[in-house]
């Protein structure tokens, strides 16, 4: 039985910022599978229960329960040894990234891709305002990698993982991607497998990511999460 357990689906991507750090460390764990459209972390019960916030991904670790994905990276980056900071200096840029990550760039591009990528909302005055802000985000970042492999430091940590949430989504958002070629090579870089391959060989994070996403484990809540039409209404109810 796996010491950790993740409440998730799979087209969060925040849920898939704590899958990826489990794939990358070799830690099994157990997905807990969250009807999101169909309301559940709505529910006077998942909100006593689970989550009083009412959101995903919420990880729970023995008698510890955690929401919001940066505190869980934090939290797992703590008690396993992984991807953390060695530094109190080195924790609060790590920290700084992880805040603007959940504040500006997941946030204006997983709003986008939402509209836009699943809902089909075409163009509208919000859409072009949260690309506008997604691009320039992500501008931000291409130019602090640009000088850089890793956002923190020569290594692989939560900061990278924390922005690298929604970089792999494969739905439609209206950005050149092109535009930003550091990011790009970022998403290209060798880092270490540890339960795939073993330490010492390198993956890069994107073909990590692609195992991921097709992996039985998360793979299954895609195919649970797939997006027919008559479950945009759902979706747009909820935004």
């Amino acid at each position: 039985m796996p010491d950790f357990k993740l409440h998730c689906f799979a087209l969060s991507g925040n849920s898939y910022k704590v899958a990826l750090f489990f794939a990358l460390a070799g830690i099994e764990w157990e997905s807990i599978f969250v009807d999101y459209l169909g309301g559940e972390t709505r529910t006077e019960q998942w909100r006593k229960t689970i989550n009083e916030q009412g959101e995903a991904p919420v990880l729970e670790h023995g008698q510890t329960k955690i929401s919001q994905s940066g505190i869980i990276l934090d939290y797992l980056s703590e008690v396993t040894g992984h991807f953390g900071a060695q530094t109190a200096e080195e924790r609060r840029d790590i920290m700084r990234w992880v805040l603007f990550d959940n504040h500006k760039f997941t946030s204006y591009y997983a709003t986008l891709r939402f509209m836009y990528g699943l809902q089909k909302s075409g163009e509208t005055p919000v859409v072009e305002f949260l690309r506008l802000r997604a691009k320039a985000a992500y501008a931000i970042v291409d130019e602090h990698l640009a000088h850089q492999a890793f956002m923190v430091g020569d290594r692989l940590t939560i900061a990278d993982l924390s922005l690298a949430g929604y970089v792999f989504m494969p739905e439609e958002t209206g950005i050149d991607h092109s535009a930003f070629p550091a990011i790009t090579a970022w998403k290209d870089r060798p880092t270490p497998v540890y339960r795939e391959v073993g330490p010492g060989i390198n993956r890069t994070l994107k073909r990590v990511a692609s195992n991921l996403i097709h992996a039985t484990r998360f793979g299954s809540l895609f195919l649970r999460m797939s997006l027919p039409q008559n479950r945009c209404a759902v979706l747009r109810n909820m935004l």
